[in-house]
């Protein structure tokens, strides 16, 4: 066997993730890193890596410190707040010594001066990833998951406390937030995540179908029943099964669920023998359960046996910091169906940022998928977000517009307040009556509307 064919045959010496918006020093420290047997990826953007660090669980990243939009001292900040362990060697032109301090003290590896040189860059590689880390077990229950926002790293760790217990969970938000994403991320994390995995949509089917594919049935329990089935609760028989949209389950069915919830067993249709289970339930719905508890649509003791954790996702347009990220990684997804990946003009991400989203994610991928199948260059141009958006393109507020309708607001809850009276109304805003009718008149508002309400 030749020393080359060793190589190739051996297992890497560690995963390296290069991040540089310059293609050919990507290309060049690639074929030094490959040629030392390293997994090296290589992208040409923070928020690009940031996406493949999810995905391809580095042990090293090596990022270039000037880039545009997010630097690598950015970079490096939001790699350190979730990876603690990931080592990080940053690399710049500029190699300046209040760089270099600034990124020691934010926890970078090492600091490294292009042009680099082939030993210097290897002899930092081998130190790194002697103390390097980042471990599946601590991230990969979530790598699908593709966020940076603060209320879903929220949500994330809720779920990851929940997880590690046997307690229930109750997922709601908007339909295309994700919700069967975090419950297979739920399953991931916790004790159950070498069993089964089983979603079902309740709203999917009709009633009788449901009841069969949930609980099972009996050779001849009805017409077509030509043979046994085991049944859902069955299938996920030691790990976690997802009743995905439990809102729309039927009543009767409610009622069969509760009982199986409180006895541990399942009884298939058509038979008289109950089957013990043992099975994590998660459920999920974005309808208002408890809205359909007081209109008798819901059963309230079911409610509070699935409501053991509720976790809420917020919506695409509270976490619209994700968009960029998405963008990316659904690119990069879809640059293997399309003759090359394609990127989007820089005022077409903004107006991706600034729409409204009502379908979330669900509907962000599908608008990228259209875009990418119908530009027939390699940029995405605006006017091609703007045609598959159409109503759903929206501008968001300027400071200045935000303030000024915080202002108004503001004025309006204290005129309702005092009723309309402009004396008391300007001593609790702490101006003088003078100005405060300056204020009300630039935000035509009129006193006298508020009086006796």
């Amino acid at each position: 066997m030749t020393q080359s064919q060793a190589t190739t045959e051996s297992p890497p010496r560690g995963r390296i993730l290069l991040v540089d918006d310059d293609p050919g020093l990507l290309r060049l420290l690639s074929i030094r890193l490959r040629a030392e047997n390293y997994e090296v990826e290589a992208v040409e953007s923070a928020q690009m890596a940031l996406v493949a660090a999810a995905r391809f669980r580095p042990d090293l990243v090596i990022s270039d410190l000037r880039m545009d939009q997010m630097d690598g001292i950015d970079l490096l900040k939001e790699l350190q707040g979730r990876w603690p362990s990931l080592r990080v060697l940053l690399i710049t032109a500029h190699g300046t010594i209040p760089d270099a301090v600034e990124a020691t003290q934010l926890g970078a590896f090492g600091f490294l001066t292009k042009p680099i040189e082939k030993e210097d860059l290897l002899s930092h590689v081998e130190r790194a990833l002697k103390v390097s880390g980042l471990p599946s077990s601590d991230e990969s229950w979530r790598e699908e998951i593709i966020t940076r926002s603060p209320l879903m790293q929220e949500r994330l760790a809720q779920a990851k406390m929940v997880a590690e217990s046997e307690a229930r969970v109750l997922l709601t938000g908007e339909s295309g937030t994700g919700k069967e994403l975090l419950a297979r991320a739920i399953h991931k994390a916790s004790p159950r995540r070498e069993r089964p995995f089983v979603a079902i949509n309740c709203s999917a089917m009709a009633e009788n179908l449901l009841e069969s594919e949930l609980f099972g049935h009996e050779k001849g329990a009805f017409t077509g029943a030509t043979r046994s089935h085991d049944g859902l609760f069955k299938a996920a028989e030691g790990g976690s099964l997802l009743l995905d949209e439990i809102g729309d389950m039927p009543m009767r069915l409610q009622v069969k669920l509760l009982r199986v919830l409180q006895e541990s067993q399942v009884r298939p249709v058509g038979s008289t023998q109950a089957v013990p289970v043992d099975v994590r339930v998660i459920s999920a719905t974005h309808r208002e359960l408890t809205a359909m508890m007081a209109g008798g649509e819901f059963r309230e003791d079911l409610y509070y046996r699935l409501n053991v954790v509720h976790i809420e996702i917020p919506p695409l347009h509270e976490r619209r910091e994700d968009i960029p990220l998405l963008v990316a990684h659904f690119l990069d997804l879809l640059a293997k169906e399309a003759d090359g990946r394609k990127i989007y003009a820089p005022e077409a991400v903004e107006m991706l940022v600034a729409a409204d989203w009502p379908g979330n994610i669900r509907q962000l991928y599908n608008v990228v998928r259209q875009n990418v199948a119908l530009s027939r260059t390699p940029i995405i141009s605006a006017e091609l977000v703007q045609k598959s958006l159409g109503s759903h393109s929206s501008k968001l507020a300027s400071f200045a517009e935000a303030r000024d309708e915080f202002t108004r607001n503001y004025l309006s809850q204290i005129l309702q307040i005092t009723a309309g009276n402009v004396s008391r109304a300007a001593r609790l805003a702490k101006r003088n009556r003078t100005d405060f009718y300056k204020l009300l008149a630039r935000h035509k508002l009129n006193p006298d509307s508020f009086k006796g309400v």
